[in-house]
C-alpha cells in the first residue's frame, strides 16, 4: 500500500452521509487488497454520520436475535456462506442496518418466509445421482425388507419432495410400498407445500428412466404431475435438524447435500442423532460431497459409496467431545 499524503485543511467542512459513503467507496477502490472496510463498519459509520447515536445492533447480536426468532441457530452454519446469504438479501431489500432488518423479519411475514427460504438450499430432482438409487433398488432396500419384513425411511432435508417420491417409486416397483413408512422433513414450510403439491418441471424429472417417468407422471406440456396414489404414501413434516428430537427406529435415513452447509459442531450433533435414530443394521445415505469422516467413531461402517451402516452406538470419546480422532 502506497504512503498516503495528508494535508491540514484550512477549515473543517461537515460531510453528510452521502459524501461519507462515497469516501468509503473511494477508499476501498484505491486500497483493494490492502485495507478494506467491511459492510458492518460501513453501516456503523453511516449511522454516525446521520446523527444516529443510539446503540446500533451489531451483526452478532442480529444473528442471535434471528436465531431465536426462527428457532434455527445461525451460528451452526458455515459463516462465509451464511453471511453472504444474509447480506445479499439485505442489499436486495435496500435495508440500511440490522435493526431495520430485524424489524422487517418480525413484522413482515412475506419477508420472513423469504429470509428462511434464503437460508436453505432447495435443489433436488428425481433419481439425483442415479447410481445411488440403483443401489437402493437392487441391494439395500431388498436386504432391509428381507431382514425386517417392513421398512421405515426418513428423508431428512427433503426439499421439493423428489427424493422421498423417488423412494416411493422404487418400493412400488418392488411391490413393497404397503410395507413402508416414508417420512420426509424439511425446515422450509414453503418448500414442503411445493413437495405436497408434487408438480415438477422437466429438469426435475429428467434423470428418471423414461418408462418410470411415463408410468408415474401425468404430463401436460412441460409440467409433470406426480402419481396421486404414491403421493399419499409420503408423510411430510416440518422439522429442524438442529433443534428438534429425531424420529426413532428408522431402517434408512437419507440426508444428502444438507450437512455441507453446517459447521463441524452441527455435523457432529446431526451424525450422533442419525445413529440414535437408526435401528441396528440400518443405513445412512449421504451426499456425494459429504463423506462421513471418522464414521467408525460415529458407530457406522462404510459399506458402499455414500452408504454407511450402523454397527453400534457412537464412541464414548466422541460423545465427550474429543475431536482429535483417527480412523
Amino acid at each position: 500500500m502506497r504512503d498516503a499524503a495528508f494535508t491540514q485543511p484550512s477549515q473543517l467542512i461537515p460531510l453528510g452521509p452521502v459524501e461519507i459513503l462515497l469516501s468509503v467507496k473511494s477508499f476501498e477502490k484505491e486500497n483493494t487488497g490492502a485495507c478494506r472496510m467491511d459492510q458492518h463498519a460501513q453501516i456503523a459509520w453511516i449511522r454516525e454520520a446521520e446523527g444516529d447515536w443510539s446503540m446500533a445492533l451489531s451483526y452478532e447480536e442480529f444473528k442471535k436475535a434471528v436465531s431465536e426468532l426462527c428457532g434455527t441457530d445461525l451460528f451452526l452454519y458455515k459463516s462465509q456462506q451464511m453471511d453472504r446469504r444474509i447480506h445479499s438479501l439485505m442489499n436486495f431489500w435496500g435495508i440500511r442496518d440490522y435493526d431495520e432488518y430485524l424489524t422487517a423479519l418480525k413484522t413482515n411475514p412475506q419477508r420472513y418466509q423469504e429470509f428462511v427460504k434464503r437460508l436453505t438450499i432447495n435443489v433436488s430432482e428425481f433419481f439425483r445421482n442415479p447410481d445411488r438409487f440403483i443401489e437402493l433398488w437392487q441391494r439395500f432396500l431388498p436386504e432391509i425388507l428381507q431382514r425386517t419384513g417392513g421398512i421405515r425411511i426418513w428423508s431428512a432435508g427433503c426439499s421439493n419432495g423428489a427424493e422421498p417420491y423417488s423412494i416411493a417409486i422404487i418400493l412400488n416397483e418392488l411391490n413393497a410400498l404397503d410395507q413402508a413408512t416414508i417420512l420426509a422433513t424439511d425446515i422450509d414450510e414453503a418448500i414442503l407445500r411445493k413437495a405436497q403439491h408434487a408438480v415438477y418441471s422437466f429438469n426435475e424429472v429428467k434423470s428418471l428412466p423414461p418408462d418410470l417417468r411415463e408410468k408415474y407422471f401425468r404430463q401436460e406440456e412441460e409440467v409433470f404431475y406426480f402419481d396421486e396414489a404414491l403421493k399419499k404414501q409420503v408423510q411430510f413434516k416440518k422439522h429442524n435438524l438442529l433443534q428438534e428430537p429425531y424420529p426413532e427406529d428408522m431402517d434408512l435415513i437419507i440426508c444428502r447435500n444438507v450437512v455441507i452447509y453446517f459447521t463441524e459442531e452441527a455435523k457432529h450433533k446431526i451424525y450422533v442423532g442419525f445413529n440414535r435414530a437408526l435401528r441396528a443394521g440400518g443405513y445412512f445415505l449421504t451426499g456425494g460431497t459429504e463423506p462421513l469422516l471418522y464414521y467408525r467413531h460415529y458407530g457406522f461402517e462404510n459399506v458402499a459409496t455414500s452408504f454407511y451402516q450402523k454397527i453400534g452406538p457412537p464412541s464414548e470419546n466422541l460423545e465427550a467431545g474429543h475431536w482429535s480422532l483417527s480412523l
